[in-house]
């Protein structure tokens, strides 16, 4: 058992354990104005997240896509009947991008029904509702083609559609059709079956490539995502959308970059590439498909662009730095330009006259390794912010690492951090003395390893833990509130990996784990956690009377929009319930108050498939006395939010336009319930708080 593995190795905290009470006035001015964005979302195609995860396309392996890394394969595919399949290299291809074909060569003297079948991403979940399906052909061939969902186990039939067919042998034909089966699927174990008629292939032999099926996807997004994964990102009541990575971005090797324009257009042009985790990438998933999947959660996209190292340690000459700087700011300008620019024409006549607003570019992902801080540093990250922040004054730019020593101009960091529960504990502090004027995107975080003895901090030779557990969601926690607390230099923070296919995956711990079929999504304890905090959001920190700080990590504040006072809370290492008092200025006797808390019984305790959840809450109705003083007690290993009563319940979300950081730091952008705010924060501090990367 994973829990009594963690017993073993004391997971438990290793601090001194405290119980005191905890008294605190809050103040009703004086603080600073808080990270419209604060909770986001951090991802890249890992585990299978993207192809075979949130990509809702349910087809393996469906155009045989493949490089000199992974080689294309007839892996998913099996033949039907008495026919022979094989990967043919035809002369005149679908396109140049999908190269590579299956040929279904049929055996002689053969009659009725042969074709193939595909395993899907580990199965099908097969509802009563419409699947939208496709697929080239090639080769003579007039009559109709079976497209089935059938059981692998029982070989029941749940849906079946028949396609008229009618094709040459000189050109390339794609049909759709629409499959809705008649019966729901008990379970996963289904596969996808296309047959035709043997007789009615001239030529002996069919050639199929581009085999598509979706089902209905989020919001009903043409090439879109699956809805109940997005459902769940959306549960995290999130701000940013931080894509396409990650170690993705950077490829393994050269020229394995992510490169943005082979992601666009129609799917027959897209050739894919070799991800940096162990598969192919069909990019399916590309740039305008995650700009739509942050309008569809009203979010602000965070995009990432090449910076000129690979993960080899390979590393783009100052001589030719330039030419990656251009694909940049072609790649802004094909999201942003009008019809008289060259790429934003090329946009429109791809059917999106709209443009989209970037506010915020992190250019690269974790350069301060592989020996690439120097270049970085020297030359790389200067050349790509001089030219965004001219062609771009409003965007912010984010540098992949925070050990930078100086930022140039106005640039902002991007801080990792994996680490155990202590350890995260331990840094509730840390960006106190950070300045301002170079704020920090908490760009991946997470607990991965259980605690040890004097708190080392992570150790990458040690095993990770499998999935996020209580103490250590709770140590994010108050490594999340001391973010909170200033939030006026932390642009906001994202779990990473978000997504987890339990069928096959190269990193654990995850945020949300998922198969193919929905009803067995794990929505982990830090989801729980980060959900939490996330529904309640500040617009401004207040100060405290009380500068004691654990057991209990705590931020106060209020959201002026509804006009609630809020105190959001930590306990972490406490001998028992920890008493509480806590008077907001301004706050009158007799207000009432929502106190919540999570808690688990196990402080190991963690979600699988088969304990879903182990996050308990607690709620109750607080009212203040005859001094406007609220008193409760809050249990060892829990996250609380105390929120004095309001009218209305605020989204969390900056409205999706042109008000990045810059802006909304000058009072010209709008945050919650599009309400202005202005500068609101302290002098830049000395004594910088920027340790170097302590994590993965």
């Amino acid at each position: 058992m994973f829990s009594q593995a963690l017993v073993a190795l004391s997971a438990l905290s290793c601090l001194a354990k405290a119980q005191q009470s905890l008294n605190l006035s809050v103040a009703s001015s004086g603080g600073n104005a808080t990270s419209p964005l604060q909770y986001g979302i951090m991802f890249e195609d890992i585990n299978h997240s993207g192809d075979g995860g949130i990509y809702a396309e349910l087809i393996q392996n469906r155009a045989f896509q493949g490089s000199s890394v992974f080689p294309s394969t007839l892996d998913a595919w099996s033949s039907v009947g008495a026919d022979t399949l094989s990967l043919q290299n035809l002369s005149n291809p679908v396109s140049s991008a999908l190269p590579t074909s299956m040929n279904v060569a049929v055996a002689n003297g053969t009659t009725g029904q042969v074709g193939f079948s595909n395993t899907g991403w580990w199965g099908f979940d097969v509802q009563v509702q419409d699947y939208q399906g496709s697929f080239y052909v090639h080769g003579t061939y007039n009559g109709t083609v079976t497209v089935s969902l059938i059981s692998y186990l029982s070989n029941d039939t749940f849906g079946t559609v028949k396609v008229p067919v009618q094709s040459t042998a000189n050109d390339w034909t794609q049909f759709n059709y629409t499959l809705t089966p008649s019966t729901a699927a008990p379970n996963p174990n289904n596969t996808f079956i296309l047959t035709f008629d043997a007789g009615s292939a001239a030529d002996g032999s069919l050639d199929f490539n581009l085999i598509s099926l979706f089902p209905p996807t989020y919001k009903n997004r043409a090439n879109g995502n699956r809805v109940d994964l997005m459902e769940a990102l959306a549960g995290l009541n999130p701000s940013f959308l931080r894509l396409p990575g990650g170690n993705n971005l950077e490829g393994n090797d050269p020229p394995y970059l992510w490169y943005w324009n082979l992601t666009i257009g129609p799917l027959e042009n897209r050739p894919g590439r070799p991800g940096t985790w162990g598969y192919e990438n069909t990019d399916g998933l590309g740039l305008i498909e995650y700009l739509y999947w942050c309008q569809d959660l009203g979010i602000e996209p965070i995009l990432a662009v090449w910076g000129g190292e690979y993960l080899d340690g390979t590393i783009i000459s100052n001589d030719t730095i330039d030419v990656y700087v251009q694909y940049a700011l072609d790649e802004l300008e094909f999201l942003m330009g009008d019809a008289s620019t060259t790429y934003g024409a090329q946009r429109i006549a791809l059917g999106y006259p709209d443009p989209f607003q970037i506010n915020y570019v992190e250019v690269g992902n974790e350069d301060n390794l592989n020996n690439g801080l120097e270049s970085y540093q020297d030359y790389r990250f200067p050349a790509f912010y001089d030219a965004i922040s001219s062609a771009y004054p409003n965007i912010t730019i984010i540098a992949s690492t925070i050990a930078l020593d100086p930022f140039p101009g106005n640039a902002s960091g991007d801080y990792h951090q994996y680490t155990l529960p202590d350890y995260f504990v331990s840094q509730f502090n840390f960006f106190d003395n950070y300045t301002s004027q170079h704020p920090i995107l908490l760009g991946e975080y997470a607990t991965v390893q259980q605690n040890l003895p004097g708190n080392p901090g992570v150790n990458f030779s040690n095993p990770r833990v499998p999935f996020p557990f209580w103490i250590g969601s709770v140590g994010e926690a108050v490594y999340l509130l001391g973010a909170e607390r200033n939030a006026d230099k932390i642009i906001g923070a994202s779990y990473a990996p978000t997504l987890q296919n339990l069928n096959s995956y190269e990193w654990a711990p995850d945020l949300i784990s998922y198969s193919a079929d929905p009803s067995q999504d794990v929505l982990s304890t830090s989801w729980h956690m980060i959900s939490f905090l996330s529904s309640t959001r500040l617009t401004n920190t207040l100060p405290t009377n009380n500068a004691t700080i654990g057991p209990v990590y705590y931020v106060a504040g209020q959201n002026t929009n509804t006009g609630s006072s809020i105190l959001k809370a930590a306990v972490y290492n406490s001998t028992g319930d920890v008493a509480i008092t806590v008077s907001f200025d301004g706050v009158a006797a007799g207000t009432n108050a929502n106190l919540t808390y999570l808690y688990a019984d196990d402080a190991t305790a963690y979600n699988n498939v088969s304990t879903p959840n182990v996050v308990q809450v607690n709620s109750s109705t607080v009212t203040s006395d005859a001094n406007g003083v609220f008193s409760f007690s809050l249990p060892d290993l829990s996250v609380a939010i105390l929120e004095t009563e309001q009218s209305t319940y605020p989204s969390g979300k900056i409205p999706w336009g042109p008000a990045g950081w810059k802006a909304w730091k000058n009072g010209e952008g709008t945050a919650l319930g599009q309400i202005k705010y202005g500068d609101g924060c302290e002098a830049a501090m000395a004594g910088q708080g920027c340790a170097k990367w302590h994590g993965h």
